[in-house]
């Protein structure tokens, strides 16, 4: 009887023992880390439109479609601007002959008139023809090289290497100048947006390391480093910035969202890590 109060007062010991050394970790791990649930991946995303108008004759992509920077996503019928094209660059010829004849000219005129051959009217003329056509050499220059600009525009490029997440075009669109087209996802980086609570925040720094988990990816383990702190609050750019001065104030904590660089990943790793999942992320803060 004796030795079974001994094991249990020795089973006792280890145990209270245990739990005071998982109370110490737990207090320590909740001491130097702060966490949020409230956390985002993000991407660079744009909406990829047309810089001209026109018919569209091809679209060359479909959505979810994994693209090369300059690969063709589709193209505008190009009959007009090749013919503006061509005409500007007839124009740019003609004017250069007219130049040329005139600088001849203006170059004989001076020496005539260091000769007193000629007037100064007829020197003045010559210099004067010669110089307006130099200046409409160049303007022409730059209506052959925006004829050539917009030529190109007709074939709408993929800006990186990247995913199409949407497509809002088909063959035989008229499309104005400006409108959506693709909305495309670059993949070149991945980073996380945490919104922490301003009491969370006090010792988040630069370059503190982060962990992260990503709920559409379980058992995956992420690491990252604090880029940036945001030097506001998520209210203060919101829709309706909330007014305090009604008289009606009630506290609210407010969220401040700190930028997270993800380091080491793969192309699988970026490709999976699609813009707008949510994530876990932890902080080490001491």
């Amino acid at each position: 009887m004796e030795k079974l109060k001994g094991k249990r007062k020795q089973v006792m010991t280890i145990g209270g023992i245990v739990a005071a050394i998982v109370i110490v970790i737990f207090g320590w791990y909740e001491w130097s880390h702060v966490s949020t649930d409230n956390a985002q991946i993000q991407a660079h995303t744009l909406m990829l439109s047309s810089k001209v108008s026109g018919i569209v004759m091809e679209v060359l992509v479909n959505e979810n479609d994994v693209v090369k920077e300059g690969q063709v996503l589709a193209r505008i019928d190009s009959k007009d601007y090749n013919n503006s094209l061509r005409q500007t660059e007839a124009e740019l010829e003609s004017a250069k002959v007219k130049f040329r004849d005139a600088e001849t000219n203006y170059h004989r005129m001076s020496e005539l008139y260091k000769k007193s051959v000629v007037s100064r009217q007829q020197y003045d003329t010559a210099e004067a023809t010669y110089r307006e056509l130099n200046k409409r050499v160049v303007a022409i220059q730059a209506q052959v090289a925006q004829a050539q600009l917009n030529a190109s525009y007709t074939e709408i490029k993929a800006p990186s290497n990247g995913v199409i997440a949407r497509k809002s075009v088909e063959p035989g669109m008229v499309i104005p100048v400006g409108q959506p087209l693709f909305g495309f996802v670059d993949s070149s980086e991945r980073w996380v947006v945490a919104n922490f609570k301003e009491t969370e925040i006090a010792h988040i720094e630069k370059g503190k390391k982060v962990s992260i988990d990503v709920d559409a990816l379980p058992g995956k383990d992420f690491h990252g480093e604090v880029e940036s702190l945001s030097p506001s609050t998520g209210a203060v750019f919101s829709l309706l910035p909330p007014d305090n001065a009604t008289g009606n104030f009630t506290k609210v904590v407010q969220r401040v969202p700190v930028k997270i660089k993800l380091l080491d990943l793969t192309p699988d790793d970026i490709m999976k890590l699609q813009a707008g999942l949510s994530a876990n992320v932890t902080v080490r803060v001491r």
